[in-house]
């Protein structure tokens, strides 16, 4: 698989290039290092170095902001399918905050959109079983949360939602179905000359679609374009990229929208690394 297939993830190797990295003084590292040792040489009990060293990274990700999380190997291919391809499911973009799960996006079109889930949606009960906060002293993992929520198409699945601003849990009844992923969800003329083209995400297909959906505008007669990442959940990085590339040649049409594309990739590059689909 080419590198651009890969969502940019953390591996077990992460913690030696974080503690040689330039901004930790030699001091730092020998403590970190010298900690390990110390737990590996002398602890009274057998240790499970790979749990450790996982969760030190968590929580040295966890003091820098709410966004940076670390995708264990077992969770990237999960992770990045979204963006490949389709799947059986609800149709929504969700992300672990602490102990609960938080709706990032709804996927256009999907069930979880028709039936009117919302994004900032915190789903607190998955078919009656509480999923937030920690239970029996274990936090949810997205793993856990992706296989209640995925199944095959026509099966049903209740969720009890809380939402900003109201007291009560909304509830609401989801028949799964095949999600289609795509990239540009709307693509349109909004005037004379200027077109208009929204992108929910940086997946596989994402310059192709673009290209496509710039060319039919084109035909149209559009000389000024809106390029919209309202509600852009992140995606591949080299798919965000790719886009900018797509300038060439047009460059007049497109020099407003890359700058938008860069400032707010450098913004929101965080998102890459926590985003889960079901």
């Amino acid at each position: 698989m080419p590198a651009s297939k890969y969502l940019i993830s953390l591996s077990f190797s992460f913690l030696s290039l974080l503690v040689c990295a330039q901004g930790f003084s030699s001091l730092q590292q020998r403590k970190l290092t010298n900690a390990l040792t110390a737990i590996s040489n002398l602890y009274v009990d057998s240790i499970d170095d790979k749990k450790m060293v996982e969760t030190a990274i968590e929580a040295m990700l966890k003091e820098l902001d709410p966004h940076s999380s670390y995708i264990p190997k077992t969770e990237v291919e999960r992770v990045n399918e979204p963006l490949e391809g389709s799947f059986e499911g609800v149709g929504i973009q969700f992300q672990l905050l602490e102990d609960t799960l938080l709706v990032v996006q709804t996927i256009s079109g999907c069930p979880a959109e028709k039936v009117g889930v919302l994004p900032g949606d915190r789903i607190i009960y998955i078919n009656d079983e509480l999923i937030a906060g920690t239970i029996a002293g274990v936090k949810p993992q997205s793993s856990d949360i992706m296989k209640r929520l995925r199944g095959k198409k026509g099966t049903e699945v209740i969720v009890k939602i809380l939402r900003a601003g109201k007291k009560e849990l909304l509830t609401f009844k989801i028949i799964r179905d095949k999600i289609p992923i795509y990239s540009v969800d709307a693509s349109y003329m909004i005037g004379k000359d200027i077109g208009y083209i929204k992108i929910n995400n940086f997946g596989a297909t994402t310059v192709e679609e673009f290209q496509k959906s710039f060319t039919a505008l084109q035909k149209l007669g559009m000389k000024h374009l809106i390029l919209s990442l309202q509600g852009n959940g992140g995606g591949y990085l080299t798919a965000a990229h790719g886009l900018e590339l797509c300038r060439i040649g047009i460059e007049q049409l497109l020099l407003v929208a890359v700058l938008l594309v860069k400032d707010w990739f450098s913004v929101s590059f965080h998102w890459l690394m926590a985003q889960c689909s079901a």
